[in-house]
């Protein structure tokens, strides 16, 4: 490799980091095939549940040519979130502004400081979690993290409350080893922490018992045994996350772009219920769980509040 390239790349490297990014790591863009046969499994075993979206896309998740003629490249990105400061019953990622908005500006701005280093035209295509790419695929093959027994990927330094991007680039970089690091040995935290049997083996989530899945992406009404299984969360779940030992050791601090917004900390159930339209659009304005709506919120609510009464 090329002196040159061994600067571009670092250079690349150490303005990912100063935007705010924890990690940051290269690698060929080639099709992944044991990825790709793992994704295919999931679908295979009707583990996707209803998120029908996941079966499109096959070929641009199998090789990302799809996405960026002539991608060469692809850099994976991982940006630390904070653990809220105290347990609420909407996911820690979701109170917080909209990872798709922030990580794609970030990704925006190191594009463009990409092509002003490089002195030439470099075609680039920026992902965060809305086109059909392996993620933690990538991630893993750019050395940025090992995916964990609850399927997240953990990062050797900041667990796994990270938000994964994509710069898919025509740009030939050295890439990066994928790490030699077993984030999990023996221990079961997060399959003990599952309080549905979602986890049903280390790496296997079954979408139809995962809380998140549940309040988040099922959009039809409860069955007796989903509204169940939801508890009190109104909003996705943290219990595998807060489970995992990799997250409670975490000392460096989180991307300041994506302070806990305090009402949403504290909102209850019942709070929920009396939400007008436009009290849920303002409040939830700018974060991920602006998308679910207040139709499903207020079903979640409702089955957060049947639970404490049968309590």
């Amino acid at each position: 490799m090329s002196e040159k390239r061994m600067t571009v790349k670092e250079s690349i490297r150490r303005k990912a980091l100063d935007l705010g990014f924890c990690a940051a790591g290269f690698a060929v863009a080639r099709p992944l095939p044991e990825a790709m046969a793992e994704y295919r499994a999931m679908l295979a075993e009707g583990r996707h549940g209803e998120m029908t979206y996941l079966e499109t896309g096959l070929d641009a998740r199998a090789n990302p040519e799809f996405l960026l003629p002539g991608v060469k490249t692809v850099l994976s990105v991982a940006l630390p979130w904070p653990a809220p400061a105290k347990s609420g019953v909407i996911s820690g990622y979701a109170i917080i502004a909209d990872y798709h908005r922030v990580v794609g500006e970030l990704l925006a701005e190191l594009l463009d400081f990409i092509r002003s280093i490089c002195g030439k035209t470099v075609n680039g295509r920026a992902c965060v979690d809305s086109l059909p790419v392996l993620e933690k695929a990538w991630a893993e093959a750019a050395g940025v993290g090992r995916t964990g027994k609850n399927t997240l990927l953990i990062t050797p330094d900041h667990g796994s409350r990270v938000f994964l991007g994509e710069l898919l680039l025509d740009l030939e970089l050295e890439p990066d080893a994928p790490l030699d690091w077993n984030p999990c040995c023996d221990c079961n935290a997060c399959l003990d922490a599952c309080p549905t049997g979602a986890l049903a083996a280390p790496g296997k989530l079954a979408a139809t018992r995962c809380i998140s899945y549940l309040t988040i992406e099922l959009k039809r009404d409860f069955t007796d045994e989903e509204a169940a299984m939801t508890g009190e969360w109104l909003y996705g779940c943290d219990r595998c996350i807060d489970a995992c030992p990799h997250n409670a050791s975490v000392k460096a601090a989180p991307y300041i772009g994506v302070e806990p917004i305090e009402e949403l900390v504290k909102l209850t159930a019942a709070e929920v219920l009396e939400l007008t339209g436009s009290q849920f659009r303002k409040l939830f304005a700018g974060t991920p769980a602006l998308r679910l709506g207040l139709r499903r919120l207020k079903r979640n609510a409702m089955a957060a509040l049947k639970r404490e009464q049968r309590q």
